[in-house]
């Protein structure tokens, strides 16, 4: 029997992919996403490029917005997003310009206030002038800037385990992009998995967390992974120059945080400023003051769970998930 259930996780795991032995260009083409994907026509920074995004359930006037994390796109949100569409949401799920399926430029100046930009032009583009932003990782840097830029369309913002809680400026190193890139091009899919496994989920994978992993170790082996890895540097840019504590904490916006504590994703731990003594990536130690910034801001803690905890624990998850909903 768990051969047997082996081989069907297994199955299931390579099911998002059409061409599992060659690698995947820049725009995953060889890549299946769980839903239809359209392409939104961006002019943006004198360049034509294409947001790809998800449009479900999009009869419904209840919008909900999913936002990824910066080593993950859209495709990660299938659970999340077919129980919103069980709730009567309309789920959209763009991958930011840099991302997934969407356009990789020479060319970029990344900023979250340009994703967000983006985004809010892609909304307007389908029509919706209300809706609930959720937000994973990176994606809540950018959750709390649409917040900050554009909030009368906005009801409400879910985080889930978000970066930016800190201010990375303070305490790291600036870095020029070729840092990154040189990081970035050499990766094997093999670090990506052990980076994962130690930070993400306690030691620990199973071949759920394999399927996360899959569409990005592939580029590693495609045409176009220069183009990508080179984006992926540009991306780390707003990372560590934006400060996200000055926006949480003036925003008019209800802000929830679900949190798992055992995360310590830490950005720029290993090349702090001489002197700093600060240790990143606390969360269990967040609660208190992030509901300090602001009293729109709430947080639960969610025990024993990591970054990822709607994929450690999505039974946990979802009963605080659909309390903040």
């Amino acid at each position: 029997m768990k051969k047997i259930s082996y081989i069907s996780l297994l199955l299931f795991v390579l099911s998002g992919c059409s061409s599992f032995s060659d690698g995947y260009d820049a725009r995953l083409s060889q890549f299946s996403y769980p839903f239809k994907v359209q392409n939104f026509k961006l002019k943006t920074q004198k360049q034509d490029l294409e947001m790809a995004y998800m449009d479900l359930n999009s009869e419904s006037k209840d919008v909900a917005v999913l936002l990824h994390g910066k080593n993950f796109s859209g495709f990660y949100w299938e659970r999340i997003a077919n129980d919103l569409v069980k709730k009567g949401y309309r789920v959209v799920i763009p991958d930011q310009i840099g991302f997934g399926k969407s356009s990789k430029p020479k060319f970029y100046q990344y900023s979250f206030t340009q994703l967000a930009l983006n985004t809010k032009k892609l909304l307007d583009h389908l029509g919706i002038n209300l809706y609930t932003v959720v937000a994973h990782s990176m994606g809540g840097m950018l959750a709390i800037t649409m917040s900050d830029s554009f909030k009368e369309s906005i009801k409400k913002v879910v985080l889930i385990n978000p970066i930016g809680l800190e201010d990375y400026s303070k305490y790291v190193k600036y870095k020029d992009p070729a840092f990154f890139f040189n990081i970035e091009r050499n990766k094997t899919a093999e670090k990506i998995r052990s980076y994962q496994k130690k930070f993400y989920y306690d030691g620990k994978w199973s071949l759920a967390y394999e399927k996360l992993v899959i569409p990005f170790a592939r580029q590693i082996e495609g045409p176009d992974w220069e183009r990508v890895a080179w984006n992926n540097a540009l991306t780390y840019g707003p990372i560590f120059t934006e400060n996200i504590i000055d926006k949480l904490k003036r925003s008019e916006v209800p802000i929830r945080m679900i949190l798992g504590t055992r995360d310590r994703t830490g950005p720029g731990r290993n090349w702090k400023k001489d002197g700093v003594k600060h240790l990143l990536g606390q969360y269990h130690l967040m609660k208190k003051r992030l509901e300090r910034y602001n009293k729109n801001i709430r947080v639960v803690n969610l025990k024993g769970l990591g970054h990822l905890p709607h994929f450690e624990d999505y039974k946990t998850f979802s009963k605080h998930f659909n309390k903040f909903l």
